[in-house]
């Protein structure tokens, strides 16, 4: 087949989904009508599979209904929202979904939170109930008298693999309500209720990766949701009833809840569910259970790339992978190692308005848009959008790498956080008409040459900008990181930034700190107090100490020239400690260790 043939047949397959409009507000369309629509029509189809227990659609409707049924009985109502922290598991989605039916919405809880940031996501959501996993009950013990909930507001979730082999149940504590216990006696007939909600209603909160406790809850509607789930189906995966997705993402992000579980319910193709990514089991589990469509991160691919070569990855059933964040030398390895025929790469965010496919599958693009974007110029050192004379601001030229600017209209609409003044501060006005409204993505992309195309232009990413930069899948603040460092007794002034490290994804943490007057850095009582404070995602890498923070004349904490010295010994004179893999204490970063970082035999 020719590449004009092959692009025309894409491109001809996908053109209904391009057309799509999202549902109207007043519709009575939803997350939770489809999940019931889907169950009907394909009842004794799998639907999902999870550590060696499978269920058929409609098994798994009648769950979501008693799971349903049963939190009415608790007094969830329609407009509430109701905090889920549970591990992935058949039990986690049966409770999104039947939240869903309810017309509750879900606070989809980082599963790693602890502390504070476990306290602030709750809170920051208005959740009337919370919904704990017993796997993760620990982390809801150590914080509950710090939330306004009251003891039978905790709803606690039985996991079967925590259960004893002699058939002895687990029992949930005094102060949570065991809704599991009463799930038999509980009605599986759909709720009459689902069918009036409708697609502009509340049907999550996907809580952004705030780092330091401190997450901001990007809104989705059943409209939003609903309105990305044709084009992850028909467009990247291209998926049928008899395919089967192969799910380690955690499902508390969009990447795994979107195009993965989405794409389910708009074709009804079944889920391999697995709590956690894990490289070792990966391709035996593809072979075994024939999982043909997979949903990735890049640096989870990148992990794959780098296993020895398995017999499982040859001639394995993977058709079709999308995500997003994979870079060109892992995407070689996917064409050529493990052959996978089409690579859906996407691009979008929780609290976006518009998303990028790479619907053709071409190499290394996130594809092209059907919303109007500018990229605009951005003068890196001054850390601002560069302007013209007139005040207007100053488009690259094609090629060149810009700020992505969506433009915000009718069809791609932004819905924002629940904080009104951090959705304020994504929108731009009078770009470039007055009143015209733009997401400002915060993202540096470009657009290339990807060959014959039909005339659509497709573009790659390229960066973050400074204060936010991506480290083990998470979005990192440098401004949220830098204020809770400045919170340690030692601190000064902590000025963070994110710097790359050879072979891996993303960026590593870096943190130049300026003490306090008269101390020496101590790095036990430093080290103590991060991991305390802060997830492992967001702990920085390396921190150095600089006898004087730099600024620019209105006093912002300049980046530039600390990004560029990065952790390199031989162009700083300032000691750097680094937090080496697996130790949970900073040490001096020497010339040996170093070394092993450049070469990349570093372990991170």
């Amino acid at each position: 087949m020719t590449e004009f043939s092959r692009v025309m047949r894409d491109f001809t397959s996908v053109l209904p989904a391009l057309t799509f409009r999202p549902p109207k507000d007043a519709e009575k369309k939803s997350l939770g009508r489809l999940f019931q629509e889907t169950a009907q029509r394909y009842g004794d189809k799998s639907a999902i599979l999870f550590e060696g227990r499978e269920l058929n659609w409609g098994e798994f409707n009648a769950l979501v209904n008693r799971f349903a049924h049963a939190l009415k009985g608790q007094g969830v109502k329609r407009g509430d929202c109701v905090g889920l922290l549970m591990e992935n598991r058949i039990e986690m989605l049966a409770c999104f979904f039947a939240l869903a039916k309810l017309g509750a919405a879900t606070g989809l809880i980082n599963t790693s939170l602890k502390g504070r940031s476990l306290v602030h996501c709750i809170n920051i959501t208005n959740s009337t109930k919370c919904i704990v996993g017993e796997e993760l009950i620990e982390s809801i013990a150590e914080v509950k008298e710090e939330l306004p909930l009251a003891d039978n507001d905790f709803i606690w979730v039985r996991d079967q693999a925590l259960n004893k082999p002699t058939g002895e149940q687990s029992a949930a504590p005094a102060w949570a309500v065991d809704v599991v216990a009463s799930l038999a006696s509980m009605l599986t007939e759909n709720l009459p209720e689902t069918l009036e909600i409708t697609a502009g209603e509340k049907a999550c909160y996907i809580l952004t990766s705030g780092t330091t406790g401190l997450p901001k809850a990007a809104l989705i509607l059943h409209r939003r949701y609903l309105s990305a789930a044709e084009p992850y189906s028909r467009i990247a995966f291209r998926a049928k009833q008899t395919d089967r997705i192969y799910i380690c993402l955690p499902l508390y992000h969009f990447t795994g809840l979107g195009p993965g579980v989405g794409t389910s319910l708009y074709s009804g193709a079944s889920i391999f569910l697995r709590r956690r990514f894990s490289a070792s089991n990966f391709w035996p589990e593809v072979k075994e259970h024939q999982t043909t469509l997979f949903v990735y991160v890049g640096e989870l691919c990148r992990y794959l790339a780098m296993q020895k070569e398995s017999p499982d990855e040859v001639n394995n059933p993977i058709k079709t992978m999308v995500g997003n964040g994979l870079r060109p030398d892992v995407w070689d390895v996917f064409r050529k190692r493990f052959k996978i025929p089409r690579i859906s790469e996407m691009y979008g965010s929780s609290e976006g308005n518009a998303i990028f496919i790479n619907l053709l599958n071409k190499d290394k693009t996130i594809g092209t848009t059907s919303a109007k974007i500018l990229l605009v110029k951005y003068d890196f050192d001054a850390d601002e959008m560069i302007r013209d004379k007139k005040g207007r601001l100053v488009e690259v030229k094609k090629g060149e790498p810009g700020v992505l600017l969506m433009k915000i209209d009718d069809r791609f609409k932004f819905d924002g956080y629940n904080d009104k003044k951090a959705s304020s501060s994504k929108v731009m006005t009078g770009v470039r008409k007055k009143n015209d409204r733009w997401f400002n993505t915060g993202d540096v992309i470009k657009q290339i040459d990807v060959g014959f195309s039909l005339g659509l232009a497709h573009y790659e990413f390229v960066d973050r900008l400074g204060d936010t930069f991506r480290w083990r899948s998470e979005n990192v603040s440098t401004n949220e990181v830098g204020e809770i460092l400045n919170g340690n007794a030692q601190v000064e002034i902590a000025n963070v930034y994110g710097v790359q490290i050879p072979e891996v994804e993303g960026r590593a943490g870096m943190a130049a700190i300026t003490l306090k007057s008269g101390l020496e850095f101590d790095p036990v009582e430093f080290s103590t107090y991060v991991m305390n404070e802060m997830p492992a995602y967001a702990r920085p890498v390396f921190v150095r100490i600089q006898p004087a923070a730099e600024t620019t004349v209105t006093f912002k904490l300049f980046k530039a020239n600390l990004r560029k010295q990065s952790y390199n010994l031989s162009e700083i004179d300032d000691v750097v400690y680094v937090l080496k893999p697996k130790s949970t204490c900073y040490e001096v970063l020497d010339n040996d260790f170093y070394q092993s970082i450049i070469s990349g035999q570093h372990g991170y």
